[in-house]
């Protein structure tokens, strides 16, 4: 068996002293959506958050993680953050944004300092995964400590 290579996203975990499991699924490189991560780890889809980047008529950047069979309200998380209105950004920006490519983007370890807002069914559970930054693998972290973390909101945006 060979040895699991960390992630940004694990070595910030390990030096913030957060427990985390990761699991690993099968994605022959390319992004998968979702709900088909939730299967392939054999996980409830509410426990699984997807991490969205979106930019505001201001200009900001912002992050919000939501349940991956959920989707984004645009007016509520335009609202939570004092935006007139937001729009996804393009998949193609992502990279320069926020340092991560689609299907592997994590609320931990971005390039930026984003204002970050996490659905707030994410404390309904002792433990979510989030990617943990690489294609193919996520964490499975205690909630309350990741929004802790990164200093996250938590509204009700889906």
């Amino acid at each position: 068996m060979s040895k699991q290579v960390k992630t940004n996203v694990m070595r910030i975990l390990d030096r913030a002293k957060i427990e985390y499991e990761a699991l690993e699924y099968p994605h022959g490189n390319e992004a998968v959506e979702g709900n088909e991560v939730a299967v392939l780890m054999g996980q409830n889809p509410d426990t699984v958050f997807k991490t969205l980047v979106v930019r505001g008529k201001s200009g900001e950047y912002y992050v919000f993680d939501i349940p991956v069979n959920t989707t984004l309200n645009l007016k509520k998380a335009a609202k939570v953050v004092g935006e007139k209105s937001i729009e996804m950004t393009h998949v193609k920006d992502l990279k320069k944004i926020c340092g991560y490519e689609r299907g592997n983007v994590s609320p931990l370890g971005m390039r930026g300092s984003f204002v970050t807002v996490f659905d707030e069914s994410a404390l309904s559970f002792e433990r979510i995964y989030i990617s943990a930054g690489k294609i193919g693998t996520q964490v499975c972290v205690n909630p309350v400590e990741i929004i802790k973390l990164i200093n996250a909101r938590t509204s009700g945006i889906v």
